[in-house]
């Protein structure tokens, strides 16, 4: 689908100098002279490269035609992640370096969503929360000043992450798959 250069928006995916790209930022610049354009800073999906291009409103560019399946995680390999299709139960396989450090995140049947352009995989989104426990943390020292109130903890699935001083071993949490972030404890 053609779109102009001033509809390219965050997170869009476009076919752009025969590579698939993702867009990071975009300014809509308006010079004192000249017309205006979209400045845009993408990365490419393919070759882990960054490109900064104009675009004026005149031009126009492919945006990405991306699918959807929902997937339930079965299991991993020492290369790969194992998803099934709950509806037609087609197996999946998706290379480490594809879903990165989220995959830790992964566990038995959870639910994700598999984005495909032409047939393959792309990106795998987690739900936007999931529940984890806690292995290790810090004891919380007392008359801490609250500019430093968070602490570091090690997840079971092995994450680093920063918890309010109140969350000891054991713990049940819920993690912002997004961020990385501590949201609240059950």
């Amino acid at each position: 689908m053609k779109i102009s250069g001033n509809e390219i928006r965050v997170g869009m995916l476009i076919e752009h100098k025969n590579d698939l790209w993702e867009v990071l930022k975009t300014q809509h610049v308006k010079p004192g002279k000249g017309g205006a354009f979209a400045q845009v800073e993408m990365k490419s999906v393919n070759k882990n490269t960054k490109l900064n291009e104009r675009f004026r409103s005149s031009d126009t560019v492919e945006k990405a035609t991306i699918e959807e399946f929902k997937f339930n995680f079965l299991y991993a390999d020492d290369n790969e992640y194992y998803f099934m299709n709950p509806k037609s139960f087609e197996q999946i396989s998706i290379k480490k370096n594809i879903v990165g450090e989220k995959g830790k995140m992964l566990s038995e049947n959870l639910e994700v969503i598999i984005n495909f352009y032409n047939d393959n995989p792309l990106t795998v989104q987690l739900p936007n929360q999931i529940t984890c426990k806690i292995k290790s943390t810090d004891v919380a020292l007392k008359k801490q000043t609250v500019s430093s109130s968070y602490k570091p903890a090690i997840l079971e699935n092995g994450l680093n992450i920063q918890v309010p001083p109140f969350i000891e071993s054991e713990d049940t949490i819920i993690v912002d798959t997004r961020t990385l972030e501590y949201v609240k404890k059950i």
